[in-house]
């Protein structure tokens, strides 16, 4: 059964590493971590894995050229939707967490995606599958075109990073 993308993509953000070695988060850490998925702009969410490097690595009988992979690539960057109290001022602990989390240039965190048949606001569960995610950190948020909402577009540098990985139940 094919599924509609829409509404699908569910990103969390965690501020601390995840404490297993294999640096998978358990379904707890996701959880407990901040959902970015309402928070975030659809239309030019890039989290993707990009063409490898590539060197030329031909032996001397091969005809023709001959590559190998080398160091994994990413396209990482996020547009936050400001959130501002009533009062005034950001909400820093309500629905503008996330960017608040990684608005200072160099800031380290770590956010998952998970893009699948469950809706972005169906928690996480075992089995799920971790679609990239890891260790990134932030680079300085860049003024993007406010016609609508007030936003703030920041590119992440890519640390270490998983692809197509099951989230086991840990706690």
């Amino acid at each position: 059964m094919k599924v509609a993308a829409d509404g699908k993509k569910k990103f969390t953000l965690l501020t601390a590493a995840p404490a297993a070695a294999s640096r998978i988060p358990t379904v707890t850490e996701l959880n407990a971590g901040i959902d970015i998925s309402c928070a975030v702009l659809d239309s030019d969410a890039n989290w993707s894995n990009t063409a490898s490097d590539r060197f030329n690595e031909k032996p001397a009988c091969t005809k023709g050229n001959s590559q190998a992979l080398g160091a994994s690539n990413y396209d990482t960057a996020l547009t936050f939707l400001r959130e501002y109290l009533d009062a005034g001022g950001p909400d820093s602990v309500g629905d503008d967490k996330g960017y608040e989390a990684v608005r200072v240039k160099g800031t380290t965190s770590w956010i998952y995606l998970r893009e699948s048949d469950k809706d972005s606001t169906e928690p996480w569960a075992a089995g799920d599958v971790i679609d990239l995610g890891g260790e990134v950190v932030s680079d300085a948020p860049m003024r993007v075109n406010n016609d609508g909402n007030i936003k703030r577009r920041i590119e992440f540098l890519p640390q270490n990073m998983i692809t197509e990985v099951p989230v086991g139940a840990g706690s």
